[in-house]
């Protein structure tokens, strides 16, 4: 299903987004991802990272938004982007998460020629939660949270449906 939000913002759905699952994980840590991509057949290539995810018994897919395809940001001379949200629970560590995200990134051959650059798959840690407190953590290579989300549709949006669907 397809349906145009806007000029510039169209939602689809597909067979894993969105998704909430119907039961509950005691496992540490909340975590909120977001995923875009621009090369290749993104959906099925989101729908595999989807099973990738639900395989890894040190991870439980909590929910995932709808998929919003939009303009890119930075660099604007490439594709629209295809953009999702998946919350998480884990009792994997920052650090942990962003090696496991980076492995999955590179699995589905994900190459940095530039900043902003088209790409088959980013992940991004957008958030960390243990219990009702937010974990934050700067290094050279992670800062939680993530320091644009707030200005990105690509994550406001999908977030906002998350939250709307959780309070029904």
């Amino acid at each position: 299903m397809k349906r145009d939000i806007s000029k510039d913002l169209t939602i689809y759905l597909s067979n894993h987004y969105p998704y909430r699952s119907k039961t509950k994980s005691k496992k540490r840590y909340t975590v909120v991802l977001g995923f875009g991509g621009n090369i290749g057949h993104t959906k099925r290539l989101f729908d595999k990272i989807f099973l990738n995810f639900k395989k890894n018994s040190q991870i439980y897919i909590k929910q995932t938004s709808f998929l919003l395809k939009n303009p890119p940001f930075g660099y604007e001379k490439q594709k629209d982007f295809l953009n999702t949200v998946m919350i998480i629970k884990t009792n994997k560590t920052a650090k942990s998460m962003l090696k496991f995200c980076q492995y999955i990134e590179k699995r589905h051959h994900r190459v940095k020629l530039f900043k902003d650059a088209p790409r088959t798959i980013d992940i991004d840690i957008i958030a960390y939660k243990k219990g009702k407190n937010m974990i934050t953590h700067h290094s050279h290579n992670l800062t939680i949270p993530h320091k644009h989300w707030k200005e990105r549709a690509s994550v406001v949006l999908p977030l906002k449906f998350i939250k709307k669907k959780k309070h029904r």
